[in-house]
């Protein structure tokens, strides 16, 4: 290798030579001529590459300089580039390690009197606020970078003094002992160069020291200088904020906003919260702020409306009535506070203490090949999943957590106007996937017959019933009716595909809410449920598709959009937007927010057609008063994540009560034992019901063969029914009758729906369960 002229290069010198620079694990080291200059480190393959070519440079003011071994160094600036070069001697790595530390010395001092000057000040200021703070903490942290650098140059230097005087002691021993002249010439030789070495060693730390005394004695005028320029930053940003609302409002008297003279917007003349006669919209303050909604591109753009369309006396602004039109307050104080109907408080009677922990979720081992080998060329329906996949809960009960926030259902109840009611069940629809986003534990499937009651009536008003009504295809049905007058009724059957990364459940069937006053009946579907990483990686859930709520007595819609997640999204994941529009299509409330923690609306005052989208679709544009939040996620209690993310709800499901039916899914033992952290039991447990139920609904099969044709046609019927089951068990439909329900055609949504016939809640006050079944 060839070498510099110079051995102790000094900080101004440019320093050149071949150094070897790891490449890959392929080429291993390659040797690469490198060139030192103004604080930066460049090479090339060859010296003559040096006029045209360079293959890198790194600057050593931001870099760190690390020794390895004899011949080894690494200088790395923090991640982005990092360089493993090798010397051919050691004492060829002591000279490139002593010049790369002086250039990047000097880079750093050259670097700090470049942004005391201004010259080196960022093109982008940070926020507001923020800037000068920030670029405080940098200089600080860059301070006591160098003050710990002089620390341990300092240590070094003692252990050079140290070792260097028990050097120069031995050296002068050897000087007494009378050997040949040459020797004791090569003996004070050596002493010189150790002595020199001190020196240098000691220049060094000085020179340390003088940067670090200059850094700190411009630090303050640096804090000062940063403090001026945050203030400028504020007192810029607060006067462009101010053109913006100037040009805003401009813009839209431009395009004929009507604007109403001082004296109409008169705040002495309003009175704020209060509701107004009918036919006028009462008014707001002048401080009032409006504020956008979410905005989807691919649907339609919400900005902030006029603040002064509200003031408008018997006008029809956005081509509402006065009733919507009125002051833009929660739905609780406005809508529900004029009803003079609405129910009275009940006379308080003691409620149950729920329980508020399950037993936590135990850490077992599972083989996830150990049961994928056994099922090869099986039906998925058909493979015996353990309980290390479920959750202590069965199918019937998540159904009946879509009712946690049942208080969404009791303000709609309460609701006047036809449209604000939409939002409240909108809303609700919402709600009820909200329990789902760590739930990637599989409830139970309900055997055929298997109950759910919640009775939740002097807690919460209500109390709803389940029932797995058919077994292939699954389904089951709910009903929950409540005291503030609302019915909910369910029918959901799940079909899923497998498609190797991922699962989608997709839930067949409607939804269905009346309202006793208002004769209101809404209906609407489940959208499609996907399950991440089902072979590799960590499970988690995303909700995806569209629901139209439909109000078939008014015919008001609303039409809510569930995003799917996406890397290269720039919106929130969870997204779900919705407008809310009468039977002529004309919007009046806007949805925002998250599947998973919260909805907001806000009412639209007018509507137009802005320009075209991404895909050529003219978006529509609303303007929209300020946003308010409607629904809330409730947050989960301590110590969730070990029991299997369990809402509160969801943790009182399971718990046993007294007086449930026998078909209820507290009484199922295979669950219990799951909750109990008995897995193994749980598994055996589960297997002896599966096949009991297969026992029993080969016997109905039988059974019906028999009474639909003569002996001889049953025996040949009954025979090729077994084959058939052999074959495709999945494809029969169950010949059950439901106990508590029954199948009805619904004439206002025009679906078929197992509905409640009753019965149940009379048979429970009686204890009369005699005509239930023995399924467990």
């Amino acid at each position: 290798m060839s070498e510099p002229k110079s051995p102790t290069p000094t900080p101004g010198d440019t320093y050149k030579g071949w150094l070897f620079k790891w490449t890959n694990y392929i080429k291993g080291y390659q040797r690469r001529w490198f060139v030192l200059s103004n604080g930066l480190l460049s090479y090339y393959r060859t010296q003559a590459e040096m006029g045209h070519t360079c293959r890198g440079t790194i600057n050593l003011a931001t870099a760190n300089i690390a020794v390895e071994d004899s011949c080894n160094f690494v200088i790395s600036n923090g991640g982005a580039q990092t360089y493993h070069l090798k010397a051919s001697s050691e004492v060829e790595r002591q000279r490139w390690i002593t010049a790369l530390e002086l250039a990047k010395a000097k880079a750093v001092h050259m670097q700090a009197e470049s942004d005391d000057s201004g010259d080196d000040c960022p093109t982008v200021p940070p926020t507001a606020g923020q800037g000068g703070s920030c670029r405080n903490s940098e200089i600080q942290s860059t301070l006591r970078t160098l003050s710990s650098k002089v620390e341990d140059l300092t240590t070094c230097n003692d252990l050079i003094v140290k070792h260097g005087s028990a050097l120069q002691r031995s050296l002068s021993e050897l000087e007494g002992i009378r050997v040949g002249g040459d020797m004791g010439d090569k003996i004070r030789q050596v002493t010189e160069r150790a002595t020199l070495f001190r020196i240098t060693s000691n220049a060094m730390i000085n020179a340390c020291r003088d940067f670090l005394s200059l850094a700190q004695n411009h630090s303050k005028r640096w804090q000062k200088a940063l403090q001026t320029e945050r203030d400028q930053r504020i007192r810029l940003e607060e006067t462009l904020e101010q053109l913006a609302k100037q040009h805003n409002h401009l813009e839209r008297a431009f395009r004929g906003a009507t604007v109403l003279p001082p004296s109409f917007s008169n705040p002495a003349l309003g009175n704020k919260g209060g509701v107004s006669g009918k036919g006028d919209a009462s008014d707001e303050d002048d401080d009032n702020e409006f504020f956008d909604a979410m905005e989807d591109p691919a649907e339609f753009i919400t900005v902030p409306a006029d603040p002064k369309y509200h003031r408008r006396s018997g006008s029809n602004v956005s081509g509402f009535s006065s009733e919507t039109g009125m002051d833009d307050q929660s739905f609780d104080e406005l809508s529900l506070a004029s009803n003079p109907e609405s129910p009275q408080p009940f006379e308080l009677e003691p409620v149950r203490q729920r329980r508020t922990r399950i037993p936590d979720k135990p850490n077992y081992y599972l083989n996830l090949w150990s049961i994928m080998k056994n099922c090869i060329g099986k039906e998925l329906s058909k493979i015996p999943m353990p309980v290390n996949f479920n959750e202590p809960l069965s199918m019937l009960q998540r159904l009946s957590e879509d009712l946690e926030y049942y208080e969404l259902l009791d303000k709609a109840a309460k609701c006047q106007s036809s449209l604000e009611q939409m939002c409240y069940v909108a809303a609700f629809t919402v709600s009820s996937y909200s329990t789902t986003v760590h739930r990637t534990g599989k409830p139970f499937n309900p055997l055929l017959g298997e109950t759910f009651e919640l009775d939740r009536l002097r807690d919460c008003g209500y109390r709803s019933l389940c029932e797995q009504v058919s077994h292939h295809p699954p389904a089951a049905a709910h009903h929950a009716v409540s005291e503030k007058g609302w019915t909910l009724r369910q029918e959901i059957a799940l079909a899923s595909k497998f498609r190797g990364k991922y699962l989608s459940i997709m839930p067949l069937g409607s939804i269905q809410c009346i309202f006793d006053k208002s004769n209101n009946h809404y209906s609407w579907k489940k959208v499609t449920t996907t399950v991440h990483n089902i072979i590799v990686g960590k499970l988690w859930i995303d909700q995806s598709g569209e629901i139209d709520v439909v109000n078939h007595r008014t015919g008001d819609r609303c039409h809510l959009k569930f995003a799917p997640y996406s890397y290269f999204s720039r919106d929130v994941p969870r997204k779900v937007t919705g407008v809310v529009t009468d039977k002529d299509g004309k919007a009046h409330y806007v949805l925002s927010g998250t599947w998973d923690e919260k909805m907001e609306f806000s009412r639209v005052m007018q509507s137009s057609k802005g320009e075209n989208g991404t895909e050529g679709k003219q978006r529509t544009v609303y303007q929209t008063l300020k946003a308010k939040e409607i629904w809330r996620k409730n947050p989960l209690p301590e110590g969730a994540e070990n029991m299997y993310f369990f809402s509160s709800l969801a943790l009182t499901l399971n718990e046993p009560e007294e007086g449930v039916a026998p078909t209820d899914s507290r009484r199922r033992p295979d669950q219990r034992l799951m909750e109990d952290g008995r897995w193994d039991e749980a598994n055996a447990e589960k297997q002896r019901l599966e096949e009991k139920q297969r026992t029993a609904r080969r016997e109905r099969e039988r059974e019906a063969v028999k009474a639909a044709s003569s002996p001889e046609e049953a025996d040949a019927q009954e025979t090729g029914t077994e084959a058939s089951e052999v074959s495709d068990e999945s494809t029969h439909q169950d010949n059950h009758q439901a106990l508590w329900f029954e199948k009805i055609d619904d004439p206002a949504s025009g679906e078929t729906l197992h509905v409640y016939k009753g019965g149940y809640w009379e048979a429970k006050d009686q204890g009369s369960w005699d005509m239930c079944p023995d399924i467990f």
